[in-house]
């Protein structure tokens, strides 16, 4: 039986109708790759590791927690969050490297790619956040310790889940048009006590104006028209 979806489908394959133009075109990971190494010796891992993710722009692509973006990656919406514990924001998952995991690189997060309709007119995903600090160091330095054979060290392992200590957040994003995204964050404790969370939606254009010998124009954020039930944002790349 056709779907609404079915439509959209056709929509698109017959003329240039914009469903696809945003979606989930956003990587996991962006540092410590080939593509934003810039190292003399082609050492990725180490040119642009984790903890310097934050305080770097890419050239050629970002990353975050369950982001969109349009299809050529120019304005990029991801949340971020803050447990009121780690030394960092979460903006994005954390893992190590291939010099420090005892099998190579390894995501060390829990998420979940629950839905996503070929249009992306529908996104959802869970991410596990855990309340205690997270264990940066701990995870790095006992997957470093641990040799070929062993085992590797998850963060299930450390201990931070005891006590369903951990919030189960879950985004979402529907679309009523093709350029009207609602975007819905859920946050849910499951711990037995009360624990402080915040949720930080953050929206960014990609650093395109910066490399090459000539400066290209900054694309701008300002805030928009404001009313009794909302607030707003106008982007423009012009």
């Amino acid at each position: 039986m056709p779907t609404k979806e079915h439509e959209r489908i056709r929509e698109f394959r017959d003329d240039v109708t914009g469903w696809r133009r945003w979606g989930p075109y956003v990587s996991d990971r962006a540092w410590a790759t080939v593509r934003e190494d810039y190292s003399a010796d082609g050492n990725a891992w180490e040119y642009l590791p984790h903890e310097l993710a934050r305080s770097k722009a890419y050239r050629w692509g970002e990353d975050g927690i369950a982001a969109i973006c349009d299809r050529y990656q120019l304005l990029v919406f991801a949340p971020a969050f803050w447990n009121g514990r780690d030394p960092i924001l979460k903006e994005r998952y954390f893992g190590v490297g291939a010099p420090e995991g005892n099998h190579g690189e390894d995501v060390k997060e829990y998420y979940y790619y629950v839905d996503n309709t070929p249009t992306h007119s529908y996104m959802k995903c869970v991410y596990k956040y855990p309340q205690r600090e997270f264990p940066y160091a701990k995870l790095v330095e006992e997957n470093r310790r641990r040799g070929g054979h062993d085992l590797e060290y998850e963060l299930m392992d450390t201990g931070i889940f005891d006590d369903d200590r951990y919030f189960d957040i879950v985004i979402e994003y529907a679309k009523v048009t093709p350029e009207d995204i609602v975007i819905r964050i859920e946050a849910i404790n499951r711990g037995r006590e009360p624990a402080a969370l915040h949720v930080l939606p953050h929206l960014w254009f990609r650093n395109t104006w910066s490399w090459g010998r000539t400066p290209g124009p900054e694309p701008k954020i300002a805030p928009g028209p404001v009313g009794p039930s909302f607030l707003s944002l106008v982007t423009d790349d012009s």
